[in-house]
């Protein structure tokens, strides 16, 4: 697997240092100089981790807005601050925001950044460990998904969903956290509907579930964005 990881630094020199440090490593970089043109990539699609300086250009505390905006889009998702910014209070406020870990540029060298993301990879694969996904099935704490059969569990009870509400709720369990907009559920269920028709769906297959488990709330809806299946 491939990991993609989101660097935020407007600086371009070290952008491009950072990012070729880490496309060694096999890395796949998407590099982004501003809050807002981050915020833009992250919309459409979410890396797997991603990178953020604090000070972005005039907006001094860009990095940390940001964190909080992509908090918003995933919880899970591993965000590390690089940054020069290293005072106590700052490290406070960056882990206090959500970020996984807060490295300063000054004691953080080419060879100790790859280093220490893929030990942080690591640790989101045990972390990770209850979410199953093997070539043709999905096991995620109570929901089991055998896409062979086309069939899905919930605490073992069976869940009789139509062949596009299946694809949609694979696309979602796929990828516990990451929020999928309606693009990318059309995609899953190889449908062409509109919004509302996604939306639809999505209630039917929250109201088969809390059939047989009335306190399901697993399927989380992101205004303005799309779905997430919660972890």
């Amino acid at each position: 697997m491939t990991y993609q990881i989101a660097l935020v630094e407007d600086d371009a020199r070290l952008q491009a240092n950072y990012a070729q440090a880490l496309q060694r490593e096999g890395y796949e970089i998407t590099t982004h100089a501003s809050r807002e043109e981050a915020m833009a990539a992250f919309s459409e699609n979410l890396p797997d981790l991603a990178i953020l300086d604090v000070m972005l250009g005039d907006d001094m505390e860009g990095g940390f807005t940001l964190c909080l905006q992509l908090r918003a889009l995933s919880p899970t998702i591993p965000i590390i601050f690089l940054t020069a910014r290293n005072s106590d209070l700052d490290r406070v406020s960056g882990l206090r925001l959500g970020a996984w870990d807060y490295l300063t540029k000054d004691t953080t060298t080419l060879d100790f950044l790859p280093a220490r993301i893929t030990a942080l990879f690591r640790t989101m694969e045990v972390l990770r460990s209850s979410t199953v996904v093997h070539e043709n099935s999905i096991e995620h704490g109570a929901l089991r998904i055998d896409e062979d059969r086309k069939e899905v569990r919930w605490h073992e009870h069976l869940i009789s969903l139509t062949l596009t509400e299946f694809w949609i709720l694979c696309s979602l369990a796929k990828r516990p956290g990451h929020v999928k907009n309606h693009d990318q559920l059309m995609d899953a269920a190889q449908v062409v509907v509109t919004n509302n028709a996604i939306a639809a769906h999505i209630r039917r297959i929250r109201d088969k579930f809390r059939a047989v488990d009335p306190a399901f709330n697993a399927i989380c809806s992101e205004y303005g964005m799309g779905y997430r299946w919660k972890d």
